[in-house]
């Protein structure tokens, strides 16, 4: 599991990868806050090499998605693989973000 930062254009882009289940959404907790601290901002989430999601990790997006509406900021989630995708429909999470 990672998720490594970087700014881009000025947006900035989360990348998640590898398999994120409830033990290791911990530390993508932890990771994530420096995204969380500047949800003012557009925000996109690449999931490209993302193999696993949890539902510690959903419930992770949805606080993010959370106070980006509340700071004015976007999120746009990136490059989801079939399983992700699944999972996404299943929880309703495509209603709730602008997935691409």
């Amino acid at each position: 599991m990672n998720l490594e930062i970087k700014e881009k254009d000025g947006i900035l882009i989360g990348y998640l990868s590898g398999y994120i289940d409830t033990a290791t959404a911990v530390q993508v907790g932890k990771d994530i806050e420096p995204l969380m601290e500047q949800a003012n901002r557009d925000i996109e989430i690449d999931c490209s090499n993302l193999e696993y999601i949890s539902s510690s990790c959903l419930r992770l997006l949805l606080s993010l998605r959370k106070k980006v509406a509340a700071d004015g900021g976007s999120i746009v989630i990136r490059n989801i693989n079939d399983e992700i995708r699944k999972v996404f429909t299943l929880t309703g999470f495509f209603k709730l973000f602008d997935i691409r």
